[in-house]
This record gives structure tokens, sequence and C-alpha cells, in this order.
């Protein structure tokens, strides 16, 4: 031990001196009691609180997770991101939040799969535990895809951002929503009807959230890549994670080869999904973080096949 080193050991106050320097004080008497039972439950309190809550829960609630996939790799664990709600009346104060996190470790113990068959289980019991009549839970997670260089075969991964979420209520059953957000290549058609050669691009970010007809059957199809498609095939050109020379070729030619405004991405993704029997209705948006100018564009529509005409 050095001469720096010995002064610091010898003058250095202990851990519990310290802890007092910086505010620390023991602790004063305890008089409430420390047995569950014997607890006041404030949120159970029953009497006019004014107004009902349509959305009472937690969110951000981060958890490891397995999904399946149709494309490599097809079992995969991500992170997923929860919200988990339900309602309640003006006669009851507030709700127990724990249930919520219990619930969820339980079902992870158990070997937790996330399916919208397995959420609807979940939401439905929760409700039960809740002692609810409805009950919401909404999953937000990365979903990795393998991707091949379009020339060289080169394989890498990708990844989108997905989610399902699932209503249920005693009175209308299940509602079902899925969606996606994937990443693009658009070039600027206006650029290149303008430039005596060249145009420039940018990176397009397509957002889907669709409504699950109520025959929906995900042992036979694989909404996150119908999604994924519905976004990458109308685009300039799709994102890669590995590309070689020849690759780079294909994909710039196949750009300016495609050229698409927001306002094209949007409409020729709606229509994508205009014929896809299993949706209902959907929202769709992109927006592209230009590459010669300091703003972002942007472009969104809905649409529900039951009541809305094209």
């Amino acid at each position: 031990m050095n001469k720096i080193e010995s002064h610091i050991t010898d003058t250095m106050p202990s851990k519990d001196e310290r802890h007092k320097l910086f505010g620390s004080v023991p602790p004063g008497p305890k008089t409430k009691p420390v047995e569950k039972d014997q607890m006041a439950d404030l949120q159970n309190s029953r009497q006019d609180f004014l107004f009902d809550l349509d959305v009472v829960g937690i969110n951000n609630v981060k958890h490891p997770i397995t999904i399946e996939s149709s494309m490599k790799p097809s079992t995969q664990t991500t992170i997923g991101t929860f919200t988990f709600s339900s309602s309640i009346a003006k006669g009851s104060k507030g709700t127990n939040m724990s249930r919520f996190t219990e619930q969820l470790t339980s079902y992870y113990e158990q070997g937790f799969t996330v399916t919208i068959e397995s959420l609807k289980q979940f939401a439905e019991e929760l409700a039960g535990r809740l002692k609810r009549e409805d009950a919401f839970i909404k999953v937000e997670f990365p979903w990795f895809f393998e991707r091949e260089g379009p020339s060289s075969g080169l394989a890498g991964m990708n990844h989108a951002d997905a989610f399902i979420s699932v209503t249920w209520s005693k009175a209308g059953g299940f509602d079902i929503q899925t969606g996606l957000t994937g990443k693009i290549t658009t070039l600027c058609p206006c650029s290149k009807e303008i430039s005596e050669y060249s145009a420039h691009n940018q990176r397009g970010n397509v957002s889907m959230a669709v409504t699950l007809t109520e025959d929906f059957n995900e042992d036979m199809v694989d909404w996150k890549e119908v999604l994924l498609e519905a976004a990458e095939s109308n685009a300039s050109a799709r994102i890669h994670p590995v590309l070689k020379r020849p690759d780079e070729k294909m994909v710039t030619e196949q750009a300016y080869e495609n050229p698409r405004f927001v306002e094209d991405m949007v409409r020729l993704v709606a229509a994508d999904l205009y014929e896809t029997p299993f949706i209902h209705a959907f929202e769709v948006s992109c927006r592209n973080e230009e590459s010669i100018h300091l703003h972002d564009a942007l472009a969104s529509l809905r649409f529900d096949k039951r009541t809305d005409e094209r």
C-alpha cells in the first residue's frame, strides 16, 4: 500500500457514517400493521367516486418473451413491452396493480409463447382475476428475420417492430389488432424528374395497424410476414443488412426504377391490405427521413372495409 492509499484508508469515515453525512437517519417507530390481511386496502374502497374510468392499468412493462415466425429464425426470444388495463366503474376507487404482473410471471414460468390465442386466454383470465367485465393487453416487440443480399445471397438479420393487442369484454367478446413498423428505401420521383442525372433517396418508415377478422387462423398465416411484404414490395427498394457491390448495384438501380412519394407508399400499401381477406380495417402511415431536406415527409390513411367505400 502506497502513502496515498494509506492516507485515504486512514481518513475515510465508515459506510454508516458516510450515509449519516448524506442524510440517512435511524428507522422511526413502527405503528402500522405488517400482515397483509390487517393492512388498509384503499384501492378496494367502495363509494361514489364521481366517474367511470375507461382505462386503469400499467404500461411499459418489459419482459422476455418467445415468439414464432414463418421466416428464419422460426422461434426466437425477444423483449416484449406490455400494457395491461381494464375499466372500472365509479363505485370502485382503483384496481389491484400487482395482479397484472403476477399473472405475467405465472404465464412466463409455464413457458409463455406470445401468440394471438395465448393473449386471448390471458385477457379473459385477467378480467376474472381483476373481477372486471373487460380487460386489455398489448405487447410490442422487435421481430427479427433473415434477409439475403439480392445478388450475393449473403444473409444477415433484419428486424421490424411489431405489436399484438387483445381487448376482451363480457358483452362483446374479443377485438384483435396487430401491427408492424418496417423500414424501406424510397427514391424521390420529383428529384428524378427534374435532375439531369441521379435522384435523392431516403429511408422510409411504414407503420401499419390492422383489425383482424374473427376467423383469422395464425396457424395458417403469419400476419407479420404479410404486413412486412405489404410495406417492402411497394417500396423503391428493400433494406438489407449485408450488401456487397453487386448487391448495392441491384438495389440502387431498382430504387431508381421505382420512385415513390410518401403518398404513393401509403396508397400502395393500403391497396395490398384492402385485398387481404383476413383484415377488416387498417391504418397506414409512411414517414420519410429526407436526405436533402431538414424535415421529414409524412402521409397516412385509415380505412374500414366494413363501412367505407373506396
